[in-house]
């Protein structure tokens, strides 16, 4: 299959992006590119509209999975690209359009020439962006890969650079939902009822004063909301929503447990209801040491620049459920030093990646199937 071809998929797929959990023409689109492949199996349905190719050798040998993600994001484009999203507020800002394609670039590859031994199975699975979709992919998931591997555009490193590292490659993260109860009252006399004004301007002081207490813990204020349009009413609710990062699992459950405590500290003191809720979990994405070095490897032997980062990166991604189960890695792929950031409008995923990461990804099957 000719790389215009997989540009050209890459570019439908940006037309139409869909979000978590709501990716059906995604999934139409892919089923009919990948069944002209002739995989020796091709499944949909996983975990929502997720689809799995595989392709099997002559011999019985390990299995090796390889996932992308599917969904989009509620992020409108700021683009005049002539492939630009046709759903306002809706694009592909993660790269994920382009995850696929490359992918299906080694669906083709694998048509054309399958494994002398072994199985390669390809996870195109949704709803990476809430965090949901790979726990309820691999509950319905009917292989358990010896090694599976995922990879990440990112802006910031030279294109086609391998970013990889062994241990910890992206954070923990889980979204934090606290909901302060009071009464309200007339604002000329706020004494006659109980405003979280207080408690809210605590927290968010105190959601701030994590940062940097230790190396990559941190929290994040993303929403908050308290009483309503109306000089004349003082307020008796509010909501703060919070994500909390942390480079371990373990890390992110002693933040969280704290975080409770403070919260209720807070509230109490105020004599206010409180609740709290979570959402958005996402596993730290550990990389085993084998499995980080197969990428390395790979990349060394394609000539690529093979980047170790210091630190696991803040980010999160929901490959942290399959790396906590299966020996795995995930690893990044550059996407040029001066690219627009993922999630923003102005993003828009590097074609020019495409072939590289198709031939990284064939270089780590055979290393993998070997090992």
């Amino acid at each position: 299959m000719t790389l215009k071809k997989l540009i050209e998929l890459r570019h439908e797929l940006h037309r139409h992006p869909e979000l978590s959990g709501k990716e059906r023409l995604t999934s139409k689109t892919l089923h009919s590119f990948l069944s002209e492949l002739k995989p020796d199996s091709l499944t949909g349905n996983l975990g929502g509209h997720g689809i799995v190719a595989v392709f099997s050798g002559k011999a019985p040998g390990k299995t090796v999975l390889l996932r992308c993600e599917m969904d989009a994001l509620p992020v409108s484009e700021n683009t005049e690209l002539p492939y630009r999203s046709l759903h306002q507020g809706v694009s592909h800002k993660c790269g994920h359009d382009g995850h696929m394609a490359i992918l299906c670039g080694v669906a083709s590859s694998l048509s054309d020439s399958r494994p002398a031994t072994g199985t390669v199975v390809l996870l195109f699975q949704p709803s990476e962006e809430t965090g949901t979709g790979a726990g309820s992919t691999i509950h319905d998931l009917r292989w358990s890969p010896d090694m599976c591997f995922a990879l990440h555009n990112l802006p910031g490193f030279p294109v086609a650079s391998v970013i990889v590292r062994p241990g910890t490659f992206s954070s923990a993260s889980a979204g934090l939902v606290v909901r302060l109860t009071g009464f309200s009252s007339h604002a000329a006399e706020p004494s006659k009822g109980l405003s979280p004004a207080k408690a809210v301007a605590a927290l968010i002081y105190y959601f701030e004063s994590i940062q940097g207490n230790r190396e990559g813990v941190f929290a994040t204020v993303v929403y908050v909301n308290m009483g309503r349009n109306a000089f004349g009413t003082s307020p008796g609710n509010a909501d703060i929503l919070v994500t909390l990062r942390a480079p371990t699992d373990i890390e992110l459950g002693t933040l969280s447990d704290s975080v409770v405590k403070r919260i209720k500290n807070i509230a109490h003191s105020e004599g206010l209801r409180y609740s709290v809720s979570w959402t958005d979990v996402f596993p730290a994405a550990v990389n085993s040491d084998l499995s980080a070095a197969i990428v390395a490897q790979s990349a060394e032997y394609l000539g690529l620049e093979c980047i170790e980062p210091g630190n696991p990166f803040p980010w999160s991604e929901d490959f942290g459920h399959f790396t906590g189960r299966y020996s795995g890695a995930l690893f990044g792929l550059g996407a040029g030093l001066n690219t627009a950031s993922l999630h923003t409008p102005d993003y828009d995923f590097p074609d020019e990646l495409i072939h590289p990461g198709v031939d990284l990804y064939m270089e780590v099957i055979e290393k993998a199937l070997e090992s």
